[in-house]
């Protein structure tokens, strides 16, 4: 393994002899005078034909719920009101995994997802959640500099991260020096590291690693994190963490979990907003008769894989 690689690793990790320089790059003024992201370590309606749900109105968050086995359908009359279930939604299991392991383990995608957790960063859930409780992850990361505009660490960070008092020894964020087949290595190495020593929990079912929750989006053309209809890596098995380099989305490279990984999550959250995507929720959701899947279609969850939807989203269904 490349020295960058185990530094990348016993960086994720917390060995010593890289907290140094860790501790180093967050002290760096110009880092603060540039405005420039911190470096943290590298490595109201649900149709009819959805009658396999049993609906329940929900007056608190204004929207109609859905569930079946594992799976709860949320369709909300607005962005804003959808944003405020999420951040209820995501403290819950905040508080819920802090009492019950001490740690969160929450995996963010790019995209108008980060928009979405807005509250979050806002009374009670700024001053009430246990933050130095988190550890966070990225489903998928675009191959490109950290204050590059495409870099969804630099959404995050600008949106969400530097918001609240996450430490940052317990950000996860890839070790953008690296090709993109050494980075979806490195990040793949760090999440095996960190399952040894039980920062992550691990499926019974699958042997891999078990986050508290994954917080998704999805493409108008029905992708989640990098994995794009027809494209082989939507039925990668044995990697934990692969790359693309033909993304056809910009720019093209890319690291991504896999299908195997985000489904062996306890909880699964698909966000999703706009007309514009009501096609393949529409296939996802309604009686799509169509034999070949979208990605979104091929997600799944441990416990339970919750939809939040705004009507616009779902006006197909």
């Amino acid at each position: 393994m490349a020295s960058s690689s185990l530094a990348l690793c016993n960086s994720l990790c917390g060995h010593s002899t890289v907290r140094t320089i860790f501790n180093t790059q967050l002290q760096a003024p110009q880092l603060i005078r540039s405005n420039r992201p911190v470096v943290f370590p590298s490595v109201s309606v649900i149709a009819k034909n959805l009658n396999k749900f049993q609906c329940v109105r929900t007056k608190a968050s204004m929207a109609e719920t859905s569930t079946t086995n594992k799976k709860k359908v949320q369709v909300f009359d607005s962005e804003e009101d959808l944003a405020v279930s999420l951040a209820k939604y995501t403290a819950d299991l905040s508080e819920k995994f802090g009492k019950e392991r001490g740690s969160f383990s929450v995996v963010l995608s790019g995209g108008s997802l980060i928009k979405s957790l807005r509250k979050l960063v806002e009374p009670p859930y700024v001053d009430s959640i246990e933050w130095e409780k988190w550890h966070v992850f990225w489903v998928d990361e675009r191959v490109v500099p950290k204050d590059h505009e495409d870099s969804n660490y630099k959404l995050a960070y600008d949106g969400f991260l530097s918001k609240v008092p996450i430490t940052p020894g317990n950000v996860y964020s890839i070790n953008d020096s690296l090709s993109a087949e050494g980075a979806a290595e490195d990040y793949e190495i760090c999440l095996k590291h960190l399952v040894k020593r039980n920062i992550l929990n691990v499926s019974a079912a699958t042997g891999l690693p078990k986050f508290d929750l994954m917080l998704l989006g999805m493409g108008p053309d029905g992708h989640v994190a990098s994995l794009f209809p027809g494209h082989p890596l939507v039925n990668e098995k044995e990697k934990w963490v692969t790359s693309i380099k033909d993304s056809p989305k910009p720019p093209p490279e890319r690291i991504t979990f896999t299908f195997p990984v985000i489904n062996s999550s306890a909880y699964n959250a698909l966000v999703v907003c706009g007309a514009g995507k009501a096609g393949p929720v529409q296939a996802a959701l309604g009686n799509s008769q169509n034999s070949d899947k979208l990605p979104v279609q091929m997600v799944s969850a441990e416990v339970e894989l919750a939809w939040f939807l705004d009507k616009n989203a779902a006006s197909k269904l």
